[in-house]
C-alpha cells in the first residue's frame, strides 16, 4: 500500500512540477523553473512517503516566497 501512495504522490508532484517548469520557462521566472525541475525529480530521489510530501510542499511554496 505504501508503494502505491508514493507512486500517486509522485504523479501529483511531478504534474505540478511540469506546470511550474513550463511557467518558469515561458515567463523567465528562474525560481519556478528550478522548483519545477526539482518537483519532477523528487519522486525518484525520495522513497519515504512522509519525506516526499514534506519536501514536495516545501518546493511548492518556494516560488511564492523566494525571488531570484
Amino acid at each position: 500500500m505504501d508503494n502505491t501512495n508514493i507512486l500517486l504522490w509522485g504523479l501529483v508532484f511531478g504534474s505540478i512540477g511540469f506546470g511550474y517548469f513550463i511557467y518558469g520557462k515561458k515567463q523567465k521566472h528562474k525560481m519556478a523553473l528550478v522548483s519545477g525541475i526539482s518537483l519532477m525529480l523528487l519522486p525518484y530521489v525520495i522513497q519515504n512517503q512522509a519525506m516526499l510530501i514534506l519536501a514536495g510542499l516545501i518546493l511548492l511554496a518556494c516560488p511564492r516566497f523566494i525571488k531570484l
